[in-house]
């Protein structure tokens, strides 16, 4: 179970340029587990349709204080006792000066005035209007009333100039949120973990390798999640199409030789390491200087074992606290118990990839993980869902 799952997120759109990104910003709470209803005023629906934030978030779009039909049941007191947490994104100035002064002339300030839930603010303006002494003694009175200010960032901005006052993206808010619910007793802070993701390309000549179809996903999630719940998160990553996830480093490498390597110098210094990387099991004894060519029918390579990274960093002396993966196509469980056992892993979480819409390529997963003495099972999912289960086992089992 996810952080966010079943949690009641109501999110206020005023409107800014920024409130393009809401729809994103609702998917991805909903990927995450949260139950999401969206807020809009008059103006932010200049900028994105309530239709697509309908779409998304699967339930109707409120906008207006005087809808009728809604204030039969007093609609807004009604959203403001669902709430678990309200996030207004993007934050104008007008709409933090409204809120910070009681004025509740439209339905998203009526319920943030009207609800007990915690409430964040995610500001998005120019950045001269930032800077503003109205918006910054406007902002000093919400943080003195317990209100969560999310940024804002910086960096160019939609009238031309560079500063603060950018919306965070996406995968920051996303972050900010969780972090309102992280239970304690899940806090990975002061921890190093280390991570193995993508594949690695064993090359045959200068212009082709083998490789395999990981794409880098699920280790890339395992970081992100790993990186919510505070830990300092290191990734050692083969060639991916991927963005490094917020606040994490990153080792780029492309053969398992390399991989290993930088395993071993970080695996030292973790506390958990993931070995989430598809490796490839040989590589070629003799690469050729130059590109081989098709002139015969047939071309013998001979291959050569690599060296099994998950296992040497279980034998080091300080070892970390070590989880294997194990991508199978048959008798998914057998194998995964016995790599768990000849590895001396800590846990392995095995995957069938056989199976379509998950695993290689797919943004779903689903995973059965194994210690020594228990079974655990991640129903199929987004892979930033199963990566977020699989790290609150982690923290479960690494604490025993």
């Amino acid at each position: 179970m996810t952080i966010l799952q079943g949690k009641k997120i109501l999110l206020g759109v005023s409107g800014g340029i920024a409130a393009y990104k809401t729809p994103e910003l609702v998917r991805r709470l909903k990927d995450q587990g949260a139950d999401v209803r969206v807020v809009v005023t008059q103006s932010a629906k200049e900028f994105v349709s309530p239709l697509s934030l309908q779409a998304v978030s699967g339930n109707d779009v409120s906008e207006s204080l005087l809808d009728r039909q809604a204030e039969l049941a007093m609609g807004h007191i009604e959203l403001a006792k669902w709430a678990d947490f309200i996030l207004v994104a993007p934050a104008t100035a007008n709409t933090i000066a409204k809120i910070t002064h009681g004025i509740a002339d439209d339905l998203l300030t009526t319920v943030c005035l009207a609800s007990a839930a915690p409430i964040a603010i995610a500001p998005a303006m120019n950045q001269q209007m930032w800077h503003a002494k109205a918006t910054q003694e406007n902002l000093i009175v919400l943080r003195n009333r317990q209100y969560l200010i999310f940024g804002p960032g910086s960096g160019d901005q939609a009238c031309g100039d560079v500063g603060l006052g950018r919306m965070l993206d996406v995968p920051e808010l996303i972050d900010a949120c969780v972090e309102q619910f992280q239970d304690a007793e899940l806090s990975a802070a002061g921890q190093h973990w280390v991570i193995t993701a993508g594949p690695t390309r064993e090359p045959i000549d200068p212009v082709r390798y083998i490789s395999n179809h990981s794409s880098g996903k699920m280790g890339y999630a395992l970081a992100q999640a790993a990186r919510r719940i505070g830990a300092k998160v290191t990734i050692i990553s083969g060639p991916v199409n991927l963005a490094t996830p917020l606040g994490c480093d990153r080792i780029d490498v492309e053969s398992a030789l390399e991989m290993h390597r930088a395993a071993i110098a970080q695996a030292p210094q973790a506390d958990v390491f993931i070995a989430c990387a598809a490796v490839a099991d040989y590589r070629i004894g003799q690469v050729a200087d130059q590109k081989i060519k098709k002139s015969q029918d047939e071309l013998t390579l001979t291959l050569v074992k690599n060296p099994d990274i998950v296992a040497d960093v279980a034998k080091l002396e300080d070892k970390p606290f070590v989880v294997g993966f194990a991508a199978e196509t048959q008798d998914v469980e057998a194998y995964a118990k016995g790599k768990l056992l000849k590895k001396n892993l800590d846990m392995i979480a095995a995957n069938d990839v056989a199976k379509q819409g998950q695993g290689f390529n797919s943004d779903q997963n689903a995973l059965h993980v194994f210690s020594t003495t228990e079974k655990f099972d991640i129903a199929l999912a987004s892979k930033a869902q199963v990566a977020q289960q699989l790290v609150e086992l982690i923290i479960k089992q690494n604490s025993k």
